[in-house]
């Protein structure tokens, strides 16, 4: 694979003083207060202009070339130095190097920028720009996530058929540009809707366990059409630790469309959703075992795209993800520990986009209370997928290229089960690995004895 390198190193350029921003502040944040009409139009050259704010705080030390897990492995991809704070300066509204479509928008350089540049950032509204007047027909298909789950779920056995037959792989690779390899989701006969309409009940309570009134749970497309046994696992666990779990009716939270570079549509649904989130209850806490989805509502909305609204504000800051809630409880003294022993090794890997909610790696912590689990964290970046990239026929090689000493990792530690807590890093990993590969809520199910460890995946 030619396209491939082991390692990418980019020359600084300088770069003229400006001013950067104030402690703790965003970078919308100062754009909003710089200049009120962005709230009318962030699509406007004039946001991007300003999002260039905190370009001026780069020193050019090269971290994030170093860390950028798509530049290690490729020269298609210049680096998010290069395509982000430099070439910022000379876009005027147009980009000025195309290699920032090989950009994952993983978020790892925004991660370890010591100065706080939004590089992530800034690339994620430069690729905007650049795809508006031909965004690709696959690109659009792609990110209608809750309109796939819809479709597959009434013909479940049929579609998942379908997807593992090599014609038709090839032909969707031809006609539609996904990847024959890439990894599919798994339909389910039955939605998270149609279960909890169906099931008897809420389940049993722990003995003697007091009523802790009611949390909002947010399934996100994949919980409720694909990783289905993750929404049941977390509501039942919630339920045995005494909560009363409301699921309104709630639709897609648009990160697929936001990192595809379709902004108009994907401000439209997650106002939408958070609307719909809030009809439960304004002042409960929001849980979500979709981490990824859960990060587009605590941060990404507001920072790439620019969403000020207050339904999103409002559910960004009682959103927890799953494994977050639990250590919560754990750290308060709430959280019941009388785990029964599972003797086992379990790899586990962050994705980009939980580390990106700073807030450290929950699900670790939280697993190692359950007596004989010792978890293996993979000490890797990504894994390729990044929501859609690893998808996308051009992109495929490089994206296992990304994930390739993870998977190795996996391969190598796992006992038959591996941990991660967004949907398309594990179907990324299961693919690539063959190992079973499920949320951390699964082993916590397990280990209050609602389970077997190796029940269902999906």
């Amino acid at each position: 694979m030619s396209d491939l390198l082991d390692t990418n190193e980019t020359p600084a350029k300088e770069l003229g003083p400006r001013p950067g921003l104030a402690p703790g502040q965003t970078v919308w944040e100062l754009l909003a207060a710089v200049s009120p009409r962005i709230k009318d139009n962030p699509n406007t050259y004039e946001a991007q202009q300003l999002n260039r704010v905190s370009l001026d705080q780069c020193v050019k030390c090269t971290i994030c070339e170093t860390m950028c897990p798509v530049a290690k492995v490729t020269p298609l991809f210049s680096g998010p130095k290069f395509v982000g704070p430099q070439a910022e300066r000379f876009r005027n509204g147009e980009s000025v190097d195309h290699t920032l479509d090989y950009c994952s928008s993983c978020g790892i350089c925004t991660l370890n920028c010591p100065q706080d540049v939004k590089i992530a950032e800034i690339n994620s509204m430069a690729r905007a720009v650049m795809k508006k007047d031909h965004m690709p027909l696959r690109d659009r298909l792609i990110t209608q996530t809750e309109l796939e789950g819809r479709l597959l779920t009434p013909f479940a056995p049929v579609a998942n058929w379908a997807l593992k037959q090599k014609p038709i792989r090839v032909a969707v690779e031809k006609v539609v540009g996904v990847h024959r390899d890439a990894p599919m989701p798994v339909a389910q006969s039955q939605s998270i809707k149609g279960w909890l309409k169906h099931r008897k009940g809420p389940a049993p309570r722990r003995p003697g366990q007091p009523d802790r009134g009611p949390v909002v749970f947010f399934t996100g497309c994949a919980g409720t059409y694909f990783e289905v046994e993750t929404s049941k696992k977390t509501i039942e666990v919630l339920e045995h630790l005494g909560f009363e779990v409301l699921v309104p009716k709630q639709g897609c939270c648009g990160l697929a469309e936001q990192s595809n570079g379709l902004f108009d549509s994907a401000r439209k649904r997650v106002v939408k959703l958070c609307e719909q989130l809030n009809a439960a209850g304004k002042e409960l806490t929001v849980i979500s075992s979709s981490g990824s989805c859960a990060g587009m509502i605590k941060h990404e909305a507001h920072e790439i795209m620019g969403v000020d609204d207050p339904a999103v504000r409002s559910v960004g800051t009682r959103m927890r993800e799953t494994s977050e809630f639990l250590l919560d409880l754990f750290d308060e003294g709430e959280l019941p520990t009388d785990f029964k022993s599972l003797e086992m090794k379990i790899p586990y890997h962050a994705p980009c986009q939980v580390k990106s909610q700073g807030m450290g790696m929950p699900a670790i912590r939280l697993m190692e209370l359950v007596p004989g689990i010792r978890v293996i964290e993979s000490e890797e970046n990504c894994c390729g997928i990044a929501g859609t990239y690893g998808l996308k026929k051009e992109k495929y090689d490089v994206a296992q290229a990304v994930g390739r000493n993870l998977f190795e990792k996996v391969k190598e530690h796992n006992e038959g089960l591996a941990v991660c807590d967004t949907e398309t890093c594990r179907w990324q990993i299961r693919n690539s690995t063959g190992v079973s590969t499920v949320h951390p809520v699964h082993v916590i199910h397990a280990a209050y004895g609602l389970s077997d460890v190796f029940s269902p995946e999906v």
